[in-house]
């Protein structure tokens, strides 16, 4: 923002060191000084000091610093934009004059909009793998929080200037979803809820009762374990018959599959996720097979099946690693089927070669780290670079204060049930405190804020960190809520209106407000957030700051007069304060997947 003056000043330096016969740097290491009421940089001399040491001269490093930073000091006087000039401890400290910064700030984010804090573009392509429950069930909480979690990540890393691809890689076979064909084929064959929207609960229910029907029970008659079993062999023959393309069973399952699918499309749709491509794990079984053949060849992978044992990969060997770490893996059963990882392993060679990805991030669960350490490697030893840049975003388990869901005992949290309450609580509130609000207005409105609050208390958690998801803390309008920060979006737009205009330009030139200067600077970390949270891939960073910012905004708007104040020079410029915060939190909270009301 100040790359003018930082290069006029050092241009300054150096013709001083010059005619001081002081052996100036090419080129100064600026720092920002850390923030505590007002901005500046600072540059050391401490290298000048030591290269006249070792030219002969006889110095003390420390003290001859000090002594070249207060003679630069005093040659450069107060330059115009800086508000005073210092020499400490042998570091030149320069401090910008706040009326300069506020303004650059605030017209910065005003000039660019939803673009504010937008980074440049980079050189490489991501693809952010999430959303991706199993078919034949139903979306849950647990889902929501990997979809949540998926989206955030993927807006993060694009508005950071990365090419994006959304993936989704649903698992739609294996014996989970075998059972649940099985019990609609046997018990409820023709039978089909019409309403999209309870499909996938339907055939949750089917597993949950398929699963019963399957699992031993203490003090069985005969006649139970025989039928049991009877069941078992028909579930069994089932998946044997899909595994060699029965047409019968094959369409009874696409038709199936199709069913959780819509419900999964309509709830991403009403998360605005829309996802770019669709990877099916039954689609990469046969490829799969054949990558391990190439293995094989390659010396990667050991086929022991002609001792009776599986096809393997001893990681830790191939990579020359003594102490174990990564283990040894089977990528082929003896039986000739294939496993989780030999379909990543054909996943990710797709996305290396049919979508050219640089960057190939999983957002699934902390149980599978292991897993994907193992599957990287393995990449890496078959010789793909990009495998250095796969990332898996582990998260922890959601549950209630009731205790851990379970789909096989059919104790799940239903996504569509948390947000269909959360919405009907705001919409309760907001008809007692807002009761002139048009009702079609107020069922968006509670929308967002219901979603917002399920979002954000999702993603103001570490992403390793287990949940127990409270919906009374989610929807409070105080602490770390969505609908607290929504709610500075709110009142920086009430402002907004009651004021009309936002001013073209304004001046800062006045003894400006604590609250005022530090929302200024929490505005300005916004570009150098968003950087952040997306080279580390960490939804958390942006979720705390928006936070943040949120408090800096309530702290201001209760301190500070805007409207009411009489000097039209302050006003002008806290208007556009004001409406510089809002396009921030809006940013913020877009890049969250979390939208922002005008009113509440």
């Amino acid at each position: 923002m100040f790359e003018t003056e930082q290069n006029a000043i050092a241009a300054q330096i150096q013709q001083y060191c010059t005619e001081n016969d002081i052996p100036a740097p090419q080129e100064f290491q600026w720092k920002p000084i850390p923030f505590s009421g007002g901005w500046g940089i600072s540059t050391s001399f401490f290298q000048v000091a030591a290269q006249e040491a070792r030219s002969g001269k006889k110095v003390v490093v420390p003290q001859r610093a000090q002594e070249i930073a207060q003679s630069v000091a005093k040659q450069l006087g107060t330059p115009r934009g800086f508000e005073r000039v210092e020499a400490v401890n042998g570091y030149l400290n320069l401090y910008f004059a706040a009326s300069d910064v506020s303004r650059r700030v605030v017209d910065s984010v005003l000039e660019t909009g939803a673009n504010f804090g937008r980074g440049v573009k980079k050189n490489e392509r991501v693809m952010v793998e999430y959303a991706q429950p199993n078919t034949h069930h139903s979306f849950h909480i647990g889902h929501y929080r990997n979809a949540i979690l998926g989206e955030a990540l993927a807006r993060m890393v694009e508005f950071a200037g990365y090419d994006t691809i959304r993936a989704s890689y649903p698992g739609d076979i294996g014996l989970g979803v075998i059972t649940v064909v099985w019990a609609y084929d046997k018990f409820y064959k023709g039978q089909e809820p019409q309403d999209i929207h309870v499909r996938g609960q339907w055939l949750l229910n089917l597993y949950v009762e398929a699963t019963n029907l399957l699992t031993p029970k203490e003090n069985e008659t005969p006649e139970e374990i025989a039928q049991r079993e009877v069941y078992e062999a028909e579930r069994r023959d089932l998946y044997r018959r899909w595994d060699a393309g029965d047409e019968y069973v094959r369409n009874l399952w696409l038709e199936t599959r199709e069913w959780s699918l819509e419900e999964l499309r309509d709830i991403l749709h009403l998360m605005d996720i829309d996802i770019d491509v669709w990877f099916y794990e039954s689609e990469v079984d046969e490829p799969s097979k054949a990558i391990v053949e190439e293995l094989v060849e390659k010396g990667i992978a050991d086929d022991e099946r002609s001792q009776d044992g599986a096809v393997i990969v001893k990681i830790d060997e191939k990579l020359g690693l003594k102490k174990e770490k990564y283990r040894t893996n089977v990528i082929l059963r003896n039986d000739g089927t294939s496993l989780y990882l030999t379909k990543d392993l054909a996943l990710a060679k797709d996305k290396f070669e049919k979508y050219h990805v640089d960057r190939s991030l999983y957002v699934v669960d902390v149980r599978q780290s292991l897993h994907f350490q193992q599957a990287f490697k393995i990449l890496e030893l078959w010789g793909y670079e990009q495998a250095k840049k796969c990332y898996h975003l582990g998260y922890g388990f959601v549950s209630l204060p009731e205790g851990a869901m379970s789909a096989r005992r059919g104790r799940v949290v239903l996504f569509k049930d948390v947000a269909d309450e959360a919405t009907r609580r705001v919409l309760e509130e907001s008809r007692k405190k807002n009761p002139d609000m048009p009702e079609e207005q107020r069922q968006e409105v509670a929308l967002q804020i219901g979603l917002g609050a399920l979002a954000y208390a999702m993603l103001s958690v570490d992403n390793n960190k287990d949940i127990i998801f409270d919906i009374n803390e989610a929807l409070s309008f105080e602490g770390h809520t969505g609908p607290y920060i929504q709610n500075a979006h709110v009142r920086a737009s009430s402002i907004l209106r009651k004021a009309g205009m936002i001013p073209e330009e304004a001046s800062f030139d006045y003894p400006m407000e604590a609250h005022e200067i530090e929302l200024i600077e929490t505005i300005s970390r916004f570009p150098e957030v968003v950087q952040q949270a997306a080279e580390e891939y960490r939804p958390l960073v942006l979720a705390t700051y928006a936070y943040d910012l949120a408090a800096a905004f309530h702290s201001f708007y209760h301190v500070v007069p805007v409207l009411q104040t009489k000097s039209e020079t302050v006003r002008q410029a806290r208007i556009r304060l004001i409406a510089a915060a809002k396009q921030t939190i809006a940013n913020a909270l877009r890049l969250l997947g979390i939208r922002s009301p005008e009113v509440m």
